[in-house]
Order: C-alpha cells, then sequence, then structure tokens
C-alpha cells in the first residue's frame, strides 16, 4: 500500500456538491463534519432540524446517532474491566442470574461482539408486537428471562444483536451501581467534553436542540420518526457532528480508556471456524477501496448516521441524517472518494441479467428471494432486502457501503435460472434449493391461528390474505403475498418497513416464521 492512498485533498466545493441533494429549505436534511489530523475543515449543515419550523440543521444540532452508541456501551464496560470489578469472560449470567439460563453460557465478549448467537429481543419485538407502542429496556429484558430458543451457539456465528446490547447496558448498571445515562454521562462525555451528548430514551421526550426524525409514510408524505424500543445500550445517543469530531480526535490518543482497552475494541472478533467477523467492540475495522477504516454506522425510523476513521491518512468523518431516504455511509464514501485521490480501483461489477427466484433451505429453513428493483439485484434473506452485484455469472456479494465484504451467493446450475444457491456467511455455507412457483395461493388454505409456545407469541392468519400477530407488548397488521409454493411474504404497515417470511409445511399445520434477521421460528396451527 503506498504512500499515495493517503495523501488527501480537499476540495470545499467538491464536498458541497455531494449534499446538493439535501441543500434545501423545505424539507428535512443532514449535518456533516471532516476533520484531518484532528482538525476540523468542513462543518455544515443542509435542510431542516424540523419541517414544521425553519430552523436549519448545523454541527451544532443534536441528532440520533442510533448504533453508533454501542461502542460507547462497551467502552463503559471497559472501563469496569479495567477496574477489576468485571470480566471479559464473565457469563452474562453471572451478574444477571435471574435471565434464562441460555444467556448463562454467553460471555460479555461475544455479547460485544455479536457472537452470542442469542435471539434478538428486537426482532421478536418488532415482528410479534409491532412498532406502535414504546417498550422499556426493562421489558425487553424480560425477553430473555422466558425464551429458551437461540439462533446459534456462542462463538459459531455472528448475528447482528440489538438485545444483546440491552443485556450489556443492564449488566453496567448493575457493576457500576448507577443509572447507564450517568455512567456515560460522568465515565466518558464529561472528560471528553461532550457537553451535547447524552442518553435519549425516547423522541417524546422533549431535547433542546434536537433535530425530528422524518420517516417517509406509506403514502409517500414523511411523519414524525420515533424509536419503539427504549434509547439505550444499542443505540439512544443522541449528539451533535461538533461533538463526534471531537470523540474522534479523542480516539486518536485516548485518555478514557487504556491502550489495550481501545486496542480490543478496535481488532475484530474471530468465529470458532476462524473466519474474521470483521467487528470489535461496537467497531467495524474494514478496507475501503485499499485503505483500512474504523466506523460504525446507526439506523433509527426517521434518520441515521454514519462516523468513519481513516487512521492512515488521519482523516475523520461524521454525517448525521434526519430522513430516511438519504443514506449516511453511501455519503461517507461520496466523501472519502473525494478526499482520497489514490484510492483502489472500483471493485468490476459483471453485467448480466437480474436473477430471479426463491430458494430454501431443509437444513435451517432459511428463504432467500432474488428479485430486480429499480434495475438493480436484490436479495432478500429472511426477508431483509439488499442490494447485490455480480462478480461473474455464477456469484453475487453485497453492494451495499458498510457491510463488511464477508457474505456471498454461488448459483447453482444455470446462472441465469439457479436450480439453487449456496450461501456463504463467515466461513459457513447453507444449500438453498429452488422453490417451484406458487401454484395454488388461496389464503383460505392457510387461514388460522398459529402459537410459538418459545415466545408466547400468536399469529392470526385471514382468508384475506391479512395476519396480525400478537406478542408480550401490541400487536402488528401485515399484508401478505405469495412468493412461492407454501411460502407467503408479509409486509408489517406502517412507517418502518418490517418483513416477515412465512413457509408452511404438514399442510399448513407448521409454520416457520422468519424476518429482521430472526432465524426461522416454529409456530403449530392452534
Amino acid at each position: 500500500m503506498g504512500d499515495d492512498k493517503f495523501r488527501i485533498e480537499f476540495d470545499e466545493k467538491a464536498i458541497d456538491a455531494i449534499f446538493a441533494n439535501v441543500d434545501q429549505g423545505h424539507g428535512a436534511g443532514c449535518a456533516a463534519g471532516i476533520a484531518i489530523g484532528g482538525t476540523p475543515v468542513y462543518r455544515k449543515g443542509f435542510g431542516l432540524a424540523n419541517m414544521e419550523l425553519p430552523i436549519v440543521l448545523s454541527p451544532a444540532t443534536r441528532m440520533s446517532i442510533g448504533s453508533i452508541t454501542k461502542h460507547f456501551t462497551c467502552l463503559a464496560f471497559m472501563l469496569l474491566v479495567e477496574e477489576g470489578r468485571a470480566s471479559l469472560d464473565d457469563m452474562a449470567g453471572k451478574h444477571l442470574p435471574d435471565l434464562h439460563p441460555l444467556t448463562h453460557r454467553v460471555t460479555m465478549l461475544q455479547l460485544m461482539g455479536h457472537l452470542g448467537g442469542l435471539r434478538d429481543a428486537y426482532d421478536i419485538i418488532s415482528l410479534f408486537s409491532g412498532v406502535g407502542n414504546q417498550v422499556t429496556a426493562a421489558e425487553t429484558l424480560s425477553i430473555y428471562r422466558d425464551i429458551d430458543d437461540v439462533n446459534a451457539d456462542p462463538g459459531t456465528s455472528f448475528s447482528y444483536n440489538n438485545g444483546a446490547y440491552v443485556i450489556l447496558a443492564a449488566i453496567i448498571e448493575k457493576v457500576s451501581g448507577q443509572d447507564f445515562r450517568d455512567v456515560l454521562r460522568q465515565r466518558i462525555f464529561e472528560p471528553v467534553g461532550l457537553h451535547d451528548t447524552l442518553l435519549r430514551s425516547f423522541e417524546l421526550e422533549f431535547l433542546v436542540g434536537a433535530a425530528t426524525l422524518h420517516a417517509m409514510g406509506p403514502n409517500g408524505v414523511f411523519q414524525k420518526g420515533h424509536r419503539f424500543l427504549e434509547g439505550g445500550g444499542q443505540g439512544g445517543i443522541y449528539s451533535t457532528v461538533d461533538d463526534m469530531l471531537r470523540w474522534l480526535r479523542h480516539m486518536d490518543a485516548p485518555t478514557v480508556g487504556s491502550p489495550e482497552t481501545w486496542r480490543l475494541m478496535t481488532t475484530p472478533m474471530t468465529l470458532s471456524n476462524g473466519t474474521s467477523t470483521g467487528y470489535g467492540m461496537g467497531l467495524i475495522a474494514s478496507d475501503y477501496r485499499g485503505v483500512g477504516t474504523i466506523h460504525h454506522s446507526g439506523g433509527v425510523v426517521g434518520g441515521n448516521a454514519q462516523m468513519t476513521k481513516v487512521p492512515g491518512a488521519g482523516l475523520d468523518i461524521v454525517v448525521m441524517v434526519n430522513r430516511d431516504d438519504v443514506i449516511a455511509p453511501r455519503l461517507v464514501h461520496q466523501i472519502m472518494d473525494a478526499c482520497l485521490p489514490g484510492l483502489d480501483a472500483r471493485r468490476a461489477v459483471a453485467s448480466g441479467a437480474i436473477r430471479q427466484g426463491v430458494f430454501r433451505s431443509n437444513r435451517s429453513g432459511r428463504v432467500a428471494e432474488l428479485f430486480e428493483r429499480g434495475g438493480e439485484q436484490i436479495v432478500a434473506v429472511d426477508g431483509i432486502d439488499m442490494i447485490y452485484a455480480a462478480a461473474d455469472e455464477t456469484h453475487l456479494y453485497p453492494a451495499a457501503v458498510g457491510v463488511p465484504d464477508r457474505q456471498s451467493i454461488v448459483l447453482i446450475g444455470d446462472g441465469k435460472t439457479p436450480s439453487a444457491l449456496k450461501l456463504n456467511e463467515f466461513g459457513r455455507s447453507d444449500l438453498l434449493e429452488k422453490v417451484q412457483p406458487a401454484t395454488a395461493s388461496d389464503p383460505q388454505e392457510i387461514a388460522g391461528r398459529y402459537r410459538c409456545e418459545k415466545t408466547g407469541a400468536d399469529v392470526f392468519l385471514s382468508s384475506n390474505a391479512e395476519m396480525w400477530s400478537e406478542g408480550r407488548f401490541g400487536t402488528a397488521h401485515y399484508k401478505l403475498a405469495p412468493i412461492a409454493e407454501n411460502i407467503w411474504r408479509g409486509r408489517l404497515e406502517g412507517t418502518t418497513p418490517v418483513d416477515a417470511i412465512l413457509a408452511f409445511a404438514d399442510g399448513s399445520k407448521t409454520l416457520e416464521f422468519s424476518g429482521g434477521g430472526m432465524r426461522p421460528m416454529t409456530f403449530q396451527r392452534v
């Protein structure tokens, strides 16, 4: 890697052009900051902080940073480790013995690296209780007292888990004897001078100087966005561009956290099969066009954010967005493209036909749907849509920015009309065979009530292709559509796009329910 990769060319007008689409005075927008060698060289806001008031966003506007919160949570726990009050090898059950015994075999290190294999309470709540009701951290934690099912054995699989960070924050409170909010403020924010940064539980609380979240409604009109899950260790911090630039500068020579703590936080963890996940403790270490980066993104209903360091170049970038149709990670990558002329050429994308079809694994029950949208290849695994690109006629890989390049799809048979596919994730492979198109899609055949004893959730399917799920904290309403023989896809109504995959077997007596990252969960017809 030559030094030219780290040569910075900063052109303010070129950066301004990146934000041209949100540089307006009638809608929500974003705020951005760039620092070189720790010195801010670009601090601007574009668009409105609130579409109801003529207040323009600025680098001093408080905005949600979503899951960027996670590395602050990890640092808070590591400060307790430094004091000898906790250990990375502690099992979660040591500190929270009331949790289900399945959590007692998961270490704190695995919780922070998304390697615990636990079901994500966030998925269970959103899929079965909907996103209309506020759910507190304590209520979320109650899921882990009762559920006796997992996604995978600890250490064997990487599965992003917001609920694990709810557990982590509760353990920090238990060990420290303080409210998690106070731990962050007293031990991290104040010592570093992040005076506009704080933990915010819900958007319904008033917060001085905060931007409103704007979520696109089903009618194509923005609505006020808000989180349904209490903002805690998984994603509750609000900050400003100015504070986050100060924080990125602090990461160059930390005064909060020992050198060993920061080494561990930025070092990717490894699965039991020897595969690196690219994920450390709330931070991702990955390569972008030939340069190493430390970064994390954060998404909430109606906004998102991206924090990126390029250590070799001394380049720090922060982008915060208060609308859900503008993607902060893409903007950050455009900034890197403009500032680092020595980057490697982009990976070539093979041209070819869009692959289509529905595939299901007989082993795991996972479902992948390949289809076209806006001229792009979409692959939806367990109901999560992601743009993929073709490396050649038989290999596809995620094209979305910010995705660790450790996932791919190998098409089996005719590359244009494959008979099966191999889903490769972090050194593990799953064979998914093609499912025939739906020949009989009468919703009457699947209508009825289905129950999952593991979660206590019920789903009710009507004869007019609708579904109501009933969870611990509310209900959710879905519209259903068949995508293949015995497989239906449900779309949760509202501003939060959550899709569920329903695969039926045994004459519709058994339902495998997946979605939002949740691996298939078995429901029985009542």
